[in-house]
This record gives structure tokens, sequence and C-alpha cells, in this order.
């Protein structure tokens, strides 16, 4: 696929699986649409099970990427668990699918200069809908994500065991957008396209404008 720098990039990202339901409706409304998407996964969450599901997202184009190993607020952990959560999952994505992941969302967005200092990860965090939230509605979710789309946006979405209100959002929001000129890609095309290095000390949740965040 050519992507070219003045088009209308948008990527799709999701956190908390691989699970062996939401992640698997997840993969076939993408797989529908046609449209390739960016997975950060918890290495507690890999088992045999869902080990194939997430090999089933990287043999369909999907990236694989890191959301630690337990889903801890890590800005409260030392450098050496820190780095424990990070090597152990990317050990855990570069045995079930044959590559390490590129980028880091960190948990809850937590982050400080200790987290910087020892994840050698480019920091993505993304906008989001509240979709972790019961009462938020799949319609309302798309309303959202529509309202803050621009390009170079990153979307930061859950594939949690049970979300199918963000299923359903995503067959939705994926027309819609398309509709308005965007190009959904991964989290790596996105930066590839605009010809952008994730650079230590910075969180990415618009491509084109980083934020050195700390908590």
């Amino acid at each position: 696929m050519t992507l070219l720098a003045q088009e209308k990039l948008v990527a799709l990202s999701f956190d908390d699986g691989p699970n062996t339901t939401t992640t698997v409706h997840m993969l076939d409304v993408l797989k529908k649409h046609g449209v390739k998407a960016s997975f950060f996964v918890i290495g507690n969450n890999i088992t045999e099970e869902s080990a194939v599901v997430m090999k089933r997202a990287h043999d369909e184009g999907h990236e694989i990427e890191n959301h630690s190993l337990t889903h801890s607020p890590m800005s409260q952990l030392t450098p050496d668990s820190i780095r424990k959560e990070i090597k152990t999952t990317s050990a855990l994505v570069e045995k079930y699918v044959g590559e390490a992941p590129v980028f880091f969302r960190p948990p809850y967005i937590n982050v400080n200069q200790t987290l910087y200092d020892n994840v050698d990860l480019g920091f993505i965090c993304g906008e989001g809908c509240e979709d972790w939230l019961d009462h938020v509605t799949a319609e309302q979710r798309v309303e959202r994500l529509t309202a803050c789309a621009r390009d170079g946006i990153i979307f930061l979405l859950h594939d949690f065991k049970g979300n199918e209100q963000t299923v359903a959002a995503v067959d939705q929001l994926i027309p819609i957008l398309q509709a308005k000129g965007f190009r959904f890609v991964t989290v790596r095309e996105l930066f590839k396209a605009k010809g952008i290095k994730a650079q230590k000390n910075l969180i990415y949740s618009d491509v084109m404008h980083p934020e050195h965040r700390i908590q």
C-alpha cells in the first residue's frame, strides 16, 4: 500500500487484549472493512488460547504492540520492575507472532521520567471516547470519535472482554470517516507516512503534535 504524506490518515488502536471473544469480533469487523489496526496487548492476557487470536491479528496485517505485563500504574514501579514489564510482554509477543513490538502505551497513560528512561519503545497515547464506561453507547462513541478525527490522530480504544459496544462503534465509524476522506492505517504506517520518528521523552496522540507528559 502506498501512502502519501498529504493524505488524511488516522490510526485505530486497541488496548487490553488479547482475548478469545471481543478481540475476535473486532478482527471480524476490521476484516469486513479491509482496515488494519494496532493492538496494544497486556502480557498477562496472553495465554495459549488468546495467543492464537493475537497471531491471527498479526497474520491479517495488524500490529501487535506493548501495553505492559500487569497493567499497573508504571510510574510507581522501580526501574527493574519497569524493564521486566516491557521485556516480558515483548518476548511473549515475539514468541507467538515472530515480531517484537515497536510501540508502548503506558497503562492509564501514567508516565514519569523514570518510565521514559527505562523503556526503549515509542510512547503512544491517543484520543478516546471513554469506551471503558458501559453507559457510553456505541452511538456516543462514534459521535465523539468523529468529532475529534483529524489527520495524524491515533484513536485509543479497548478490546477487553465484553466491550462489544466498541466493536459496534468501530463498525459504524469506519465508513463514516472514509466518507469524509480519511484513510485508516496502523500506528507504524502513520509515523512512516508522515515522515516522523518517535522521539524519546515524548508521547504521541497526534503524530504531528507530541507531548512531554509527566505525572
